[in-house]
């Protein structure tokens, strides 16, 4: 029951990160704390487990503050977000049958967490579109990659004080991906005929979409710019995935993977064996790119800026 893979979303569109405070703490601090909260759980689950029903009358008062984290953490509301808590609710919680769905509960508290970390900061914060809490593909992402893979989801970069907005980012500690996600109807071919247009067939009909190699070129020509421009050497690869859809082509373009239904299980079990560890280059790639990012946000509250920041997810 060891630790598990969750990747880091450090930018949502032009909104505010928390990761833009300091890069070089925030990715190391998210996976920190992500190991300890899970290892607390996870105890705590086992406990309960092993002894059936805990007394929650128990003298001793390591154990009762365990117990109130563990009925707090199991009562929160996702918006509330992951913190060390102090009060104890009434009820007891209702606990998953099973390592997997504790595993999944716990992945599931921590997206909103997660979106809380890409909107805001101490100080300011933006305005979610709460579409984003019920994202699929945002959620699928962050939670199949490994903690070292920082995402950024369809950011906005400014250039030239144009913003131009990007595809899907992906900054692994041996690579930078840019990648475009191609969601459409079941029981389409897709042919990627051009460099400009490809086609969807229905079998009854057919219809013409624009290239998906066109906003990636884009994308991989702001990165690129971006990197070189302060002489980092990360290499980049750009990628089109449709999870349920063959993707039929004579030629895969220069530095480009079409990943298609056939290869997607094996692409994905490639890039969750990546272990290797967060790397300095990554964080400068990171960095910079976030400080090349449009951010729309304002001043948080008063009481808020004022409120105790030492919460453990919180600060």
């Amino acid at each position: 029951m060891g630790c598990f893979m969750m990747a880091q979303l450090i930018k949502l569109q032009d909104y505010i990160s928390r990761y833009e405070m300091d890069f070089f703490r925030y990715p190391g601090q998210f996976i920190r704390l992500k190991r300890e909260n899970w290892g607390k759980l996870q105890s705590l689950w086992k406990e309960q487990k092993n002894e059936g029903q805990l007394l929650l009358d128990n003298p001793l008062e390591e154990h009762e503050i365990k117990m109130q984290w563990f009925r707090n953490w199991f009562s929160r509301k996702p918006e509330e977000g992951l913190e060390e808590l102090s009060g104890a609710g009434k009820d007891a919680p209702v606990l998953p049958d099973n390592v997997q769905e504790l595993k999944k509960h716990f992945l599931d508290k921590l997206f909103p967490f997660q979106l809380k970390w890409a909107s805001s900061t101490i100080r300011e914060s933006s305005i979610v579109d709460q579409k984003y809490y019920h994202d699929p593909l945002l959620k699928y992402l962050l939670q199949r990659f490994p903690d070292t893979f920082l995402i950024m989801y369809y950011p906005v970069f400014q250039l030239k004080k144009a913003p131009v907005e990007a595809e899907i980012v992906m900054i692994t500690p041996l690579k930078i991906y840019c990648i475009y996600v191609l969601e459409i109807e079941e029981n389409v071919n897709i042919a990627a005929d051009d460099q400009r247009v490809w086609h969807l067939d229905y079998g009854h009909m057919k219809k013409k979409i624009l290239s998906p190699l066109i906003s990636l070129r884009r994308t991989d020509r702001l990165v690129r710019s971006i990197l070189d421009a302060y002489d980092i050497h990360l290499p980049s690869e750009k990628i089109v995935i449709s999870r349920r859809h063959a993707i039929q082509y004579q030629s895969e373009p220069y530095n480009t993977v079409f990943i298609g239904k056939d290869d997607y299980e094996a692409w994905m079990n490639r890039m969750r064996e990546i272990r290797s560890p967060l790397k300095y280059v990554q964080l400068k790639a990171g960095e910079v790119l976030l400080k090349h990012c449009q951010t729309t946000s304002m001043k948080r509250p008063e009481w808020e800026m004022n409120s105790n920041e030492t919460t453990l997810w919180n600060d």
